[in-house]
C-alpha cells in the first residue's frame, strides 16, 4: 500500500513538472500576441525602442523554446522585424511562412502537447471570445494582418533591404575611392625623385643662371658704350670757344 501511494506521489509531480511549462508556454503565446498587436496596430502611439525589443525577445524565445510553433508566431515575429526596420530577420520569417507550403496550419499533423494546449486554449476563445476579449481581439487582429497584408510586409521588407545593401555597396565604394586617392596622394610627396628629374632641375638652374649672367653683361657693356660715346662728344666740343668771345676777338682786330 505504500509502495502504491509512494508511486502515485512521484508519479503526480512528474505531471505538475512536465505540465506547468507547457501552460506557461501557451500562456506566453497569447500574452506575445496581446503585446505584439498593441504595437502593429496603427493607432499613432510612439514606443520606446526597449520595449519593441522586449517583445521581440519574448517572440524569439517563444520560437527556441516551443518545438513546432504556431504560424501565427513567425508572421507576427517577422511583422515586428519589420516595425523596427530590422528587414533582414523580416524577410527570413515572413517568407517562411507565407512562401513555404510545409508552414501552413494543414500540414502539422503530429502536434507536440505544447502545440495540442495551445489549439485547445485558441478554440476555446473563438469559441467564446467574451472569456478574453482582448486576447480573442489580438489573435483575429494578427490572423487578419497576415491574410489581407502578409505579402505586402514581405516585399516592403525585401525592398528595405536591398535599399539598404544598394546604400552599403555605395559606401564601401566611395570608402575605397577615398584610400585609393589618399595612398596616390601618399606616393606623390615620399616618392623619391630620379636623377633625369634632378639633371633637369640642375639645367633649369644652370640655363638660367647663365641668361640672367648674359643679361648682366649686356648691359654692363651697353652702358659702358653709352658713356663713351657720350664723352666723345664732349670732348669734340671741349676745345670750341663761346660766341661772345669769337666776336670780341674779330671786332679787336679790326
Amino acid at each position: 500500500m505504500f509502495v502504491i501511494f509512494f508511486f502515485g506521489i512521484f508519479a503526480y509531480f512528474l505531471w505538475k513538472t512536465f505540465s506547468q511549462p507547457s501552460r506557461n508556454g501557451t500562456r506566453e503565446i497569447f500574452e506575445f500576441y496581446l503585446s505584439a498587436n498593441e504595437i502593429l496596430r496603427d493607432d499613432e502611439r510612439r514606443w520606446f525602442g526597449f520595449e519593441l525589443q522586449e517583445v521581440i525577445n519574448r517572440g524569439e524565445r517563444l520560437l527556441q523554446m516551443m518545438n513546432g510553433a504556431p504560424p501565427l508566431v513567425y508572421f507576427t515575429l517577422g511583422a515586428l522585424y519589420n516595425r523596427i526596420g530590422d528587414h533582414k530577420s523580416a524577410v527570413n520569417h515572413l517568407s517562411y511562412i507565407i512562401e513555404n507550403e510545409n508552414a501552413d496550419e494543414s500540414t502539422y499533423v503530429y502536434p507536440t502537447p505544447e502545440l495540442r494546449n495551445y489549439v485547445r486554449i485558441l478554440r476555446k476563445f473563438e469559441r467564446d471570445p467574451a472569456e478574453a476579449p482582448q486576447t480573442s481581439a489580438a489573435v483575429r487582429a494578427l490572423e487578419r494582418a497576415r491574410r489581407n497584408r502578409g505579402k505586402a510586409i514581405l516585399e516592403n521588407s525585401r525592398e528595405g533591404l536591398l535599399l539598404l545593401k544598394g546604400k552599403k555597396e555605395k559606401a564601401m565604394i566611395k570608402q575605397k575611392k577615398q584610400i585609393e586617392r589618399l595612398a596616390e596622394v601618399n606616393a606623390e610627396t615620399t616618392a623619391p625623385r630620379s636623377v633625369v628629374d634632378e639633371l633637369e632641375t640642375k639645367i633649369e638652374q644652370n640655363g638660367k643662371s647663365l641668361f640672367e649672367a648674359n643679361n648682366s653683361q649686356t648691359a654692363n657693356g651697353e652702358k659702358s658704350q653709352t658713356e663713351k660715346n657720350g664723352n666723345s662728344k664732349e670732348d669734340a666740343f671741349a676745345n670750341h670757344k663761346p660766341i661772345s668771345e669769337v666776336l670780341r676777338d674779330i671786332y679787336d682786330s679790326k
